[in-house]
Formats: structure tokens, sequence, C-alpha cells
């Protein structure tokens, strides 16, 4: 059965209880802490690629990098801050125009100081909050290329954070 492969390959590899038993010079077995995820989330996303891509798939790109985001910050704040962001397909086809697109600024408000937090918890040299959401995303609009200067600091945001969550977990 697939549960008794697992148990053997786990008691194959050495591993139990989410450490590594590793032995010492005295035949000994004691736990090592393993806190890398298992899995390793995005580190790479860039605002060219954003653009173009989001260009040529007519936004669908964008629905599908901001669907990510909002996965990858459960993720890594949920364990602290015992919060969830909404699924931004829901968001997207049902709440977003319920709302009048009001709750797309809820969200984003959210999502950014909920980045910020994490950050700021895990002593991340990078500034981001719900600030950048505001003066960057929606003020900046005025000036064209605010949204963009926004996107590139999220983006940074969540690559920063996630490489320190694969490092770290």
């Amino acid at each position: 059965s697939r549960q008794f492969q697992i148990e053997k390959l786990i008691i194959r590899n050495g591993f139990e209880g989410g450490h590594n038993m590793s032995e010492n010079p005295n035949n000994v077995t004691a736990p090592v802490n393993n806190t890398a995820p298992v899995s390793q989330l995005r580190t790479n996303r860039g605002l060219a690629k954003f653009i173009i891509l989001s260009i040529l798939t007519l936004g669908i790109y964008s629905l599908v990098v901001f669907a990510h985001i909002s996965e990858e910050t459960n993720v890594v704040c949920s364990r602290y801050d015992g919060q969830k962001t909404m699924n931004y397909w829901l968001l997207v086809f049902i709440v977003g125009p319920l709302t009048l697109s009001i709750a797309f600024l809820v969200w984003h408000h959210k999502l950014c100081t909920r980045i910020g937090n994490e950050l700021k918890r895990r002593g991340l040299d990078c500034k981001f909050g719900a600030g950048d959401f505001w003066g960057w995303g929606i003020l900046g609009s005025l000036i064209v290329v605010g949204p963009l200067v926004f996107t590139y600091k999220l983006f940074k945001a969540m690559n920063t954070l996630n490489a320190d969550f694969n490092e770290k977990g």
C-alpha cells in the first residue's frame, strides 16, 4: 500500500517526525532540525517579464501572477499572523464584480500590509506596505508609471520574502 511505501521510505532515509535522524560517533541517533520548506517558492519575478507576458496574454498572465502571490503570502505568513488572504480567483470573478471593484482596493491593502508585516517580523531589509499600494498603485496612476513602480516593489518584496522562506522556513 502507499502508506507502507511512505513509512518504508521514511525509515530508509532516516527521517522521523519532521527531523532528520543522524548518527553520532557513539552510535546514538539525535534529531537534526530541518526547517527548510519541502518545495521552493518563486524568487525570480521581474517587471519586464510581467509586462511583456501580460500584454501577450491579454492580461491573463497578470491574473495568474497575483493568484500565485496570494497563495505564497498565505504559505509564508499564515503560520505567524493567523490570517488568510482571499483567493484571487474568487476576488476576480465573484467578490470584485459584486462590490463594484471596491474589494480589489481592500484586498491589495490587506495583502501589502501582511507582506510588510512579515518582512519586518523576519528582519529583512526591504521596505514595503499598504502605503506603497495607495501611494504608487493608486495616486501614482496620475503620473502613469506609478502602478509599475508599485508592481516592481511588490515583486521585490515577494522575492525577498520567498527567498528567506526558502532558506529558513
